[in-house]
């Protein structure tokens, strides 16, 4: 009964991500089969079509920890990417994987550092190269 919301990704990060996950072995991305699944459910459409409220590659995303309230924001970067703060998380971690696509107002099981799962809501996504114009190579 747990049904995943519908996702939406840019022609252009599929095929990064295509050639990302074809450069890795299983044993370097152990959660390659479950990324592989999200792209193969995903909508594929060209980045200038993207809808705005969509969560893609180096997107700005602000999140609220539906239990306790508490707001905070990351971005979702490559793992070869370097970013002036710490407030990132990578496509290729289980959270990463789970948030491509998603829209705001999505919620997401997130593990928590300790164990367990805590539920965080899409609040804003407050940035996105495809709504900002930028279309990198």
């Amino acid at each position: 009964m747990d049904q995943k919301p519908k996702i939406i990704i840019s022609s252009l990060d599929a095929e990064r991500l295509d050639n990302l996950l074809d450069s890795l072995g299983n044993n370097q991305f152990p959660g390659k089969d479950e990324l592989l699944t999200e792209l193969d459910r995903a909508d594929i459409v060209a980045p200038e079509e993207i809808p705005s409220n969509i969560v893609t590659m180096n997107s700005t995303v602000k999140f609220k920890e539906v239990s306790s309230g508490k707001e905070f924001s990351l971005t979702l970067v490559y793992p070869q990417e370097k970013h002036e703060n710490n407030e990132i998380v990578s496509i290729l971690a289980p959270v990463g994987s789970a948030l491509l696509g998603l829209s705001e107002g999505d919620t997401i099981q997130w593990p928590k550092p300790g164990g367990g799962l805590l539920t965080v809501e899409i609040i804003e996504v407050i940035y996105q190269p495809e709504r900002a114009g930028e279309y990198r190579l």
